[in-house]
């Protein structure tokens, strides 16, 4: 008989908020307005931010990174060149059911080492993005 493994304390809306304000304030420290997007385990929408001065399509940017990272537990950056032509990851966006985002911005959030949820932010240039969310994700630590 084996041993149940142990739990692991779920994203709550806390973390969610956490996350949200850490990526507010190093955006906001950067001088750019983004959206944020929190995803619990499950893919369900935790929490989103958008700036009244955010681009409209930062919204659906930051909730695409974010889910990117969730289903492949994978920092989006880190994607990039797997998308390319005659790469491993060339034609999975069209065999998921949701739209995926392979540019950087989008973080898995761990917690005791099991993937426990996904941030996403967009609105600044990509590599800006991937700094806030992995700011975000610092101070949840």
């Amino acid at each position: 008989m084996s041993t149940p493994a142990t739990a692991v304390a779920p994203l709550t809306t806390q973390d969610a908020e956490v996350l949200l304000a850490a990526a507010r304030r190093a955006a906001e420290a950067a001088g750019v307005t983004v959206s944020v997007t929190v995803l619990d385990a499950g893919g369900h929408l935790l929490a989103f931010r958008r700036d009244d001065q955010a681009v409209l399509i930062s919204g659906e940017t930051s909730t695409r990174k974010a889910y990117t990272a969730l289903q492949l537990n994978a920092p989006t950056a880190d994607l990039v060149d797997a998308v390319k032509p005659d790469g491993p990851l060339h034609s999975l966006p069209t065999a998921l059911d949701k739209p995926l985002l392979f540019i950087a911005g989008g973080l898995p959030v761990h917690r005791d080492g099991r993937l426990i949820g996904a941030i996403g932010v967009g609105g600044g240039a990509p590599e800006q993005d991937h700094v806030f969310a992995t700011a975000a994700v610092a101070a949840l630590a």
